[in-house]
């Protein structure tokens, strides 16, 4: 079963698998960084207010604003 969400919407300690961008710009930026469709991610923590948030992908810390998170779709 798929269960295809927005990052912005996780929760510190979920995991999730990235599927895919809805924007090239952020694909390009997070392409960059060796965060590509198909690696885990991992919500660390998130801000108050949830702005920005710290995830764990491909072996390092990355922080992301909530309109950055919300172009990512991930599969739970």
């Amino acid at each position: 079963m798929v269960n295809e969400v927005l990052l912005s919407d996780l929760q510190p300690g979920q995991t999730a698998i990235i599927v895919k961008f809805t924007t090239e710009e952020i694909f390009l930026k997070l392409m960059e960084m060796g965060c590509l469709p198909g690696e885990q991610i991992e919500v660390v923590k998130k801000a108050l207010f949830n702005d920005p948030m710290s995830i764990s992908v491909a072996g390092y810390l990355l922080s992301l604003r909530t309109d950055e998170a919300s172009q990512i779709v991930v599969n739970i």
